[in-house]
């Protein structure tokens, strides 16, 4: 049976999808404009929409590959762009794993167990989250600067420093994913451990399974965290080998002259890991969720 919808239903729901679609267009404008600015002859961030010359200078400078200049001159790329970005992929990546592994057992901890100074301990985790990193820089330096003297690998300019500094800030994922055991019944791992599992296994393979879209959005946070992350990366990496894209993309910004264009490619290339990631964590988060549903 048809249904018939009054005048003015129709007319909000046409009003609905005319203003959806103008916040889409007013979201993806920013992204049309980094990428026009990509594609333009010249280090200029200013200019028409649509680039009246398509250049593809700046990306071959992203890419490593020599380009001409504006006098026809080839030019070699002197900045290690695919370096800075692989980099910044390795570091988030572990970073992201050895956040997800202790967030995991310490949220489980908190959600079953009972042990002295459980609430406080909470209340401490939550503190913490109420200053920002930048306030720890100072302290940061000098920790590993002393750490440095004893264990080089994990001193100052190293990928190891920046991943252990990373691997502390992990007491909202604790949060978040305590939240989320919080909503499974206890019962059911009680009933696997009837069955003759032990409590890891009884952690791994029932608790695990059915916290998988957690873990995933958890996993996905920590990840884009620290591929955007500036203030400890700029503090811990010197060298220009290692330095990760976004702290290396500040050289493209001198006090003279700002590479625009240049800058604008390497911030396109820094979002493609992100996309990917994010992708490949919505097509595990939705499994799961329908595993869960169906032996819920």
């Amino acid at each position: 049976m048809a249904i018939v919808l009054d005048k003015s239903h129709r007319w909000r729901v046409i009003a609905a999808h005319v203003f959806l679609i103008a916040l889409c267009a007013l979201v993806i404008m920013p992204f049309l404009m980094v990428i026009s600015i990509s594609l333009r002859p010249g280090n200029f961030a200013t200019g028409s929409i649509i680039p009246e010359t398509i250049s593809f200078e700046h990306w071959r400078f992203a890419l490593g590959l020599p380009f001409q200049d504006a006098q026809g001159r080839l030019v070699t790329p002197d900045l290690p762009v695919l370096r800075w970005l692989w980099n910044s992929v390795k570091i988030a990546t572990l970073a992201s794993l050895i956040g997800l592994l202790l967030s995991t057992t310490a949220a489980y901890a908190f959600a079953r167990m009972k042990f002295r100074g459980k609430r406080q301990a909470l209340t401490g985790l939550m503190l913490m989250q109420m200053f920002p990193a930048v306030l720890a820089l100072v302290a940061l330096y000098s920790i590993f600067d002393r750490i440095g003297n004893a264990f080089p690998f994990l001193g100052i300019d190293t990928h190891w420093a920046l991943l252990l500094a990373y691997s502390g800030g992990i007491a909202l994922h604790v949060w978040t994913i305590k939240g989320y055991y919080d909503t499974i019944p206890a019962e059911i791992e009680e009933a696997a451990k009837v069955d003759g599992a032990t409590p890891w296994q009884a952690f791994r393979m029932v608790l695990l399974p059915m916290a998988l879209p957690i873990l995933m959005v958890v996993f996905l946070l920590a990840f884009i965290n620290a591929v955007i992350e500036y203030p400890v990366a700029s503090v811990l990496l010197k060298q220009q080998d290692k330095l990760t894209m976004a702290v290396g993309s500040k050289m493209f910004l001198y006090e003279q002259k700002y590479l625009w264009g240049d800058f604008a490619a390497a911030a396109i290339l820094s979002g493609l890991p992100i996309t990917v990631v994010f992708i490949l964590a919505q097509k595990w988060m939705i499994s799961g969720l329908t595993s869960g549903g169906v032996k819920g």
